[in-house]
């Protein structure tokens, strides 16, 4: 299923492929409930996310401190100079973030929630058709997101999981450890896997 618009001109990681089986499965789902995700960077899920769900009149949560992940800091790997905010002395994603959301009209789709994962979902009460975790790939923080937002899916809906790497050479275990913990609780079978991403549908 191609998607409605172009997202190539937006940083982050996310593959054309993968891209396309999130904004299918979010079509899928979001006309029974908002979606909401976890690690939004600049905003490519997010855009992803919201085409879909701005043609069911459904909305995303976007949640993100906007810091970055261990690996976006300064002297990292991952880490982009044009997101570094040299006043503050931080890395901060969000600018470029709402500039993405509003270039792509989404502005009355995408709520973002400028916080930790953790803190977002203390008081967090309303059913989600749809969850998609890309936050930090520690274990902390794999587990962090998986446990405060798993059990918020309404039964029969979808929890999609980014990055998930077979072996420890190919990259970083934590999603898959989170995957495979999914899969292990009877709550989840899995439904498919696009190159790193897999969807999970809830029992």
């Amino acid at each position: 299923m191609d998607l409605p618009l172009d997202i190539s001109a937006i940083k982050g990681f996310l593959g054309d492929d993968e891209a396309e089986t999130l904004y299918r499965r979010a079509l899928e789902e979001s006309g029974k409930g908002p979606v909401l995700e976890i690690g939004s960077y600049c905003g490519k899920s997010t855009v992803v996310l919201g085409a879909a769900c701005q043609q069911q009149g459904s909305i995303v949560f976007a949640v993100d401190h906007h810091r970055g992940s261990e690996e976006h800091q300064k002297g990292e790997f991952f880490h982009d100079p044009e997101l570094f905010d040299a006043a503050e002395q931080q890395f901060d994603s969000f600018r470029e973030f709402r500039r993405n959301i509003s270039r792509a009209g989404l502005n009355d789709t995408v709520v973002p929630l400028v916080a930790g994962s953790e803190v977002a979902s203390r008081c967090w009460n309303t059913p989600l058709s749809m969850v998609f975790i890309d936050g930090g790939h520690s274990l902390e923080a794999a587990l962090t997101d998986y446990r405060c937002w798993a059990g918020h899916i309404l039964r029969g809906g979808l929890l999609a999981i980014h990055d998930l790497f077979d072996k420890p050479e190919e990259g970083g275990q934590a999603p898959i450890g989170i995957y495979r913990l999914a899969i292990a609780s009877g709550l989840f079978e899995p439904l498919e896997r696009t190159s790193s991403l897999a969807v999970l549908r809830r029992c």
